[in-house]
Order: structure tokens, then sequence, then C-alpha cells
């Protein structure tokens, strides 16, 4: 196997697992992307097997399934918290705010966006604030770690397969 697609297909394994945690890069399908790599330029585990179509999409489903639940688990928990969509608006504004503050920022970044959009447009009071914002951060914890677990396994995969 070309020694260039292999390096890419890590950086991109690596890259999805960056992207699990920072906002602005998509995790999963960028480790996707390094085992669509593996796949087309001949990656074989160390019995010689070629990765196979089956496990590609296997992963292309939970590459798919994972991104989808990146967008709703952190609305339904934070709904389930007694918050509005302003909560999960200003948890959205507060992590792309906060990642230039690695990774302290992220947190609280969430947290209170969270808290300002439900105290300051829905207005509502600082207990149910804090609420929804705990809430928002849970879903937010939630998908990052369903994130991790898939991109670190499609990074394994990519490994196993150079």
């Amino acid at each position: 196997m070309n020694t260039f697609f292999i390096v890419v297909a890590v950086i991109l394994g690596v890259l999805g697992i960056l992207g699990s945690v920072l906002p602005a890069l998509p995790g999963p399908p960028l480790s996707w992307l390094g085992l669509l790599l593996m796949y087309f330029f001949g990656g074989t585990n160390g019995a010689g097997d070629p990765l196979s179509l089956k496990l590609l999409f296997i992963w292309l489903a939970v590459t798919t399934v994972v991104t989808v639940l990146d967008y709703v688990i952190p609305i339904w928990f934070t709904k389930f918290t007694g918050g509005s969509k302003y909560a999960g608006w200003g948890a959205m504004i507060g992590l792309f705010a906060g990642m230039f503050i690695q990774p302290i920022g992220i947190i609280l970044g969430s947290l209170l966006g969270a808290f300002i959009g439900e105290f300051l447009v829905a207005e509502k009071g600082a207990a149910a604030s804090l609420k929804s914002a705990f809430g928002a951060f849970l879903g937010f914890i939630f998908t990052t770690g369903i994130k991790l677990i898939a991109a670190g396994l499609m990074l394994y995969e990519i490994i196993v397969y150079i």
C-alpha cells in the first residue's frame, strides 16, 4: 500500500478523534474517510485479509447514526431538563465561542451559553436556567463520548489494516 495514503488515513483517523471534541471538525465522518482510503488503496490486516466492503458499510451506518445523534441527543437532554430551544442555541453558541480556550472553554461556554439563553431570552429564573444549562451540558458530554468511541474504534481499524 502506498505510504502516502497510509499517512493520510491515519491523519484522518486522528482528526476524527479531535473532531469528536472540537465542534469545527466532523469527527466520525473524518475517521470513516480514513477507513475508505484503507479500503480503496488495499490495506490488509496482519493475516493479509483486505478491509471488507461489509465492514466499511457497517462503519458508514455507525457514522451516520452517531452524526444524527450528535444533533438530536443534546436537544433531548435540554428539553428533558425543562429547557427551551434558546438553551440549545445558547449552548451551541457558547460551544463555538469557547473552543478557542481548550478544553475548559468548551465546557464553560456550553454551560454559560445555555444559561444565558434561558435566563435572558426565555426569561426563566436562575434555578430553571441552571437546570436547562446542565441538561445541555450533559447532552454535549454524552454525544462527545459516543463520537470519541466511534472515532477511536475506526482509528483502531485503520491501524489494524496498515
